[in-house]
C-alpha cells in the first residue's frame, strides 16, 4: 500500500508524473472554496488539460445532495470510466470525491490530494469512503483504494489552527493504539512545536500497516476506532446544533478521553496511563462543554455506530498505552457515564 503513497515536498511532482504515464481520458478536480484559493494554484502547475467540479466546504454539505451534483458534472463532461477525478480537500473532499468516483458508472479512477493534517494522516488512507446520511457520520459509503495519495506537507500553512489541531488528534490516536514510546516522545513537545516532516509518515505508516492486515475492517484495523465510538456520538449530535457544532478531531478528543476512562473501569488500563493520557489531551484541547440534558441523545447515537452487531455497541480501548483491543462491548450507561467523567474534567 505504501508504494502508492508519496509524501513530502515533491509530492505533487510525483502526481504530474503518473498523470502524464497513464493513458487517463480526462482529468477533472474536485474543490471547494477555499482549497480552489488556497491550493488550487500550486497543484494547477502539475495538471495536464483538466475540468473542475467545485462543491461547498464543511461537514454539513457532505450529503446525498451534494453527490448528486458532483454526478451530474461528471455526467455533463462525458466521463468513461478511465477518467481520472483528483480529490483536492480535507476529508469531506476525499471521503465524498472518494465514493463519487466509485460508485460513478461502477468506479473511476480517482487520487487523493489532501490539503488538511486530518486527511493527510488520516482520511485520505485506507480507502474508506461515504458520505453523512440524516446526520449521521459515514452512514453510506464503500470501501475503495485510490490511485495513489499525494501529501505535501506545505498545505498544512494555508489551515488555520484550529484545523492543525483538529488533525493532530488522529496522530495521537495513533500513537496510543500503535506507538507508546512516541507518545512519550512526544507528550512534552507540544502541537505546534511539532515536527511535520517526521510526524506525517509515521503516522501515515501506522495507518498504512493497520489497513494492510485488514482491508475490509473484518477484526484488527477497529483498532482505528479508539475514540470514535463516543466521539462520533458527540460530533453527530452537535452538528445539528448551531453554534456548537466541532471539527472531527475535536470530538474525537472527547471520545479518547471518554474510552480511555472505560479502558480503566474495564480493568484494562492503569490509572497512572489515563492521567497520562488526560493531562496531554487537556493540554491541548479546549473542553467542550455537555449538558446533562446532552448525554442520553448522544450515548444513543452509538448505537448507529459501524462496528456494532445485533444490539452490542462494540468499542476500541486501550489495554495499555500502544496497544488498543477491539470489539469491546459498552452499554448506553457505560457511554452516559464516560460522558459525566468528562464533563468534570
Amino acid at each position: 500500500m505504501t508504494e502508492n503513497i508519496h509524501i513530502g515536498q515533491d509530492a505533487l511532482q510525483q502526481l504530474e508524473v503518473l498523470l502524464q504515464n497513464r493513458a487517463f481520458s480526462k482529468v477533472v478536480v474536485l474543490v471547494d472554496e477555499n482549497t480552489l484559493l488556497h491550493c488550487y494554484p500550486e497543484l494547477n502547475k502539475h495538471l495536464p488539460e483538466h475540468q473542475l467540479i467545485q462543491i461547498k466546504s464543511g461537514e454539513e454539505n457532505k450529503t446525498l445532495q451534494t453527490c448528486e451534483h458532483i454526478w451530474q458534472q461528471m455526467t455533463s463532461f462525458n466521463l468513461d470510466r478511465w477518467a481520472v477525478l483528483v480529490n483536492l480537500g480535507g476529508g469531506v473532499i476525499g471521503d465524498m470525491g472518494g465514493f463519487c468516483a466509485a460508485v460513478y458508472k461502477r468506479g473511476i479512477y480517482f487520487v487523493q490530494v489532501p490539503t488538511t493534517l486530518l486527511s493527510q494522516v488520516d482520511a485520505s488512507v485506507g480507502g474508506k469512503l461515504g458520505i453523512d446520511f440524516h446526520g449521521l457520520k459515514n452512514h453510506i459509503g464503500v470501501f475503495k483504494e485510490p490511485r495513489a495519495v499525494f501529501i505535501n506537507p506545505a498545505f498544512l500553512q494555508t489551515l488555520p489552527d484550529r484545523q492543525v489541531k483538529s488533525g493532530y488528534a488522529e496522530i495521537v490516536k495513533h500513537w496510543l493504539i500503535e506507538d507508546g514510546d512516541k507518545f512519550e516522545e512526544q507528550r512534552n513537545i507540544g502541537l505546534f512545536s511539532a515536527d511535520w516532516e517526521t510526524l506525517i509518515p509515521h503516522s501515515v505508516a501506522i495507518k498504512a500497516k493497520v489497513v494492510a492486515a485488514d482491508p475490509l475492517e473484518g477484526g484488527y484495523r477497529k483498532v482505528l476506532n479508539f475514540g470514535h465510538t463516543v466521539g462520533h456520538a458527540v460530533e453527530s449530535y452537535l452538528m445539528e446544533k448551531p453554534g456548537r457544532e466541532l471539527l472531527h478531531g475535536e470530538a474525537i478528543a472527547v471520545g479518547m478521553l471518554c474510552e480511555t476512562w472505560l479502558s480503566v473501569k474495564k480493568g484494562l488500563l492503569s490509572q497512572k496511563e489515563l492521567e497520562q493520557i488526560e493531562t496531554f489531551l487537556m493540554t491541548v484541547y479546549e473542553k467542550v462543554k455537555l449538558h446533562n440534558d446532552d448525554l442520553t441523545d448522544i450515548a444513543a447515537l452509538a448505537l448507529q455506530d459501524k462496528k456494532n452487531s445485533k444490539s452490542t455497541i462494540n468499542c476500541t480501548l486501550l489495554k495499555k498505552i500502544g496497544e488498543a483491543v477491539y470489539d469491546q462491548p459498552i452499554t448506553l450507561a457505560e457511554i452516559q457515564e464516560s460522558l459525566r467523567y468528562y464533563q468534570l474534567l
